[in-house]
């Protein structure tokens, strides 16, 4: 008796080489969206995604623009009205390779060392949607889909995707979907397979500190002018207090508390202060008290100084004290906060805090909410019996501490839930020199997406 499930598997067992040399053919193609002068290697890398599309049989396969780069649509509605429809998100765009001099190979002419592909994007995220790809070509090309799907494919997420919220918005019919496959997360580890149910998310500010209306002496104005390194340095110093929590007025208010289920379960991770240690190369850790290390950078909200400038920061020396200060804070956030809220209750610190010697500015550079899925919906548990049959163990759960930001929108906009399940690895260098694929993960992620999709309608 045929079962389709098995014949697309073998399918994707006997196809593995092709589906690797399609992979280092996409992986040529500098589609750096945050580059000007690669506009056109954009638009090919968004032609060679609608003609794989197109050639699996997919219907409306089109390259649809936005103010920036075009998004990548597709559709498949053959599996009927009572199957589920399934939208997969996905980004054709990478980071810049620099700096150049610390890759092994060039970052556009892909190499394989021993069990990984290196190249830019291999990882974050051509390899990725390729997967969810050839998933979808196995079962084309040996039965039919049980589901419906759509195709979302970005090509300005590594810009923050500005433009996605409003082409959201304008193509909600179009969209329309029961949930979303997000496959921009990632594995602890090749041999733990991870489901990430819970995304921080993020509130970036610049604060601009000013004194005196030019740049001064220091021998002769440094004792008698508040210096505005000074003033910024300390105002940060105050943004934690001695238990390393966040001082913001109402910073905490709306946080979640973790029950006891969900420390427990986050406990699992092999992510204690020795992982956190060997990854960072800090002497110590540091974070707010009473958290474990996992907790704190998954569902506890943050704040950091992402970068600082003032004066002359030359070779050398130079007695200046400087007319002005900057620094670069953001925000990690949980459910509920909102980075509106921030925003605000960083005005009202600073209200509060800063000296009259001083004036201040505040810039809103960034910012979208978390997002946490429901745990018990049939979408996750259809992933949780793909992963144990793939990897014969029960998957880890895990909070990210990082933002994916459509999750979100998807939420808001479409009101869909997520289903957050990639294959890259916590060591791929993603946005780093020699990034990689883990190809015996990449294979695995292939054949998990396969078991998904027939899940969803056999479970």
């Amino acid at each position: 008796m045929h079962d389709p499930k098995v014949a697309a598997l073998e399918f994707a067992h006997q196809n593995r080489q092709r589906f690797l040399s399609e992979l280092r053919k996409f992986l040529t193609i500098p589609s750096i969206s945050t580059e000007p002068e690669r506009k056109d290697d954009i638009l090919k890398a968004a032609e060679w995604l609608k003609m794989h599309l197109l050639a699996l049989g997919l219907q409306n396969v089109q390259i649809m623009p936005t103010e920036g780069h075009p998004v990548v649509f597709a559709e498949s509605n053959t599996a009927g009205v009572e199957a589920p429809t399934v939208l997969i998100y996905s980004h054709y765009d990478v980071q810049p390779p620099d700096p150049l001099d610390l890759w092994q190979n060039d970052p556009f002419s892909p190499e394989i060392r021993a069990d990984n592909l290196y190249a830019r994007g291999a990882s974050d995220m051509k390899g990725q949607v390729l997967a969810s790809i050839f998933a979808v070509e196995s079962i084309l090309r040996t039965s039919q889909l049980p589901i419906n799907l759509k195709y979302l494919v970005e090509g300005e997420e590594e810009i923050g995707s500005p433009n996605l919220p409003s082409f959201i918005s304008a193509n909600k019919t179009l969209l329309k979907s029961d949930f979303a496959l997000n496959p921009d997360t990632g594995m602890i580890s090749a041999d733990l397979p991870t489901i990430t149910y819970a995304l921080r998310g993020l509130a970036y500010f610049e604060i601009y500190v000013y004194g005196p209306d030019h740049d001064l002496h220091s021998g002769t104005f440094g004792g008698a002018v508040h210096n505005p390194a000074q003033a910024l340095c300390e105002l940060i110093a105050g943004m934690h207090d001695e238990n390393g929590r966040v001082t913001l007025p109402g910073f905490y208010d709306k946080v979640r508390d973790l029950d006891e289920n969900e420390r427990q379960e986050l406990a699992r991770l092999p992510m204690d202060e020795g992982f956190y240690l060997a990854q960072t190369g800090a002497p110590t850790l540091w974070g707010e008290s009473g958290y474990a290390p996992v907790e704190r950078t998954g569902a506890r909200p943050t704040l950091e100084v992402n970068g600082l400038y003032s004066g002359f920061i030359g070779e050398g020396s130079k007695t200046v004290l400087p007319a002005r200060a900057m620094a670069k804070i953001s925000t990690r956030l949980v459910p509920d906060q909102g980075p509106d809220e921030v925003y605000e209750q960083l005005q009202k610190y600073l209200k509060a805090n800063a000296p009259t010697t001083i004036r201040y500015d505040v810039t809103k550079l960034t910012g979208g909410p978390a997002s946490i899925s429901d745990l018990d919906s049939h979408a996750v548990k259809s992933m949780l019996k793909a992963l144990s049959d793939i990897w014969g163990k029960q998957p880890l759960l895990k909070r990210e501490g990082g933002s994916v930001p459509v999750v979100a929108q998807f939420q808001q906009l479409l009101n869909i839930e997520s289903v957050n399940c990639g294959f890259s690895l916590q060591d791929d260098n993603a946005h780093s020199p020699n990034e990689k694929l883990h190809l015996p993960t990449w294979y695995r992620g292939i054949d998990t997406y396969i078991n998904f999709f027939f899940n969803l309608v056999n479970n």
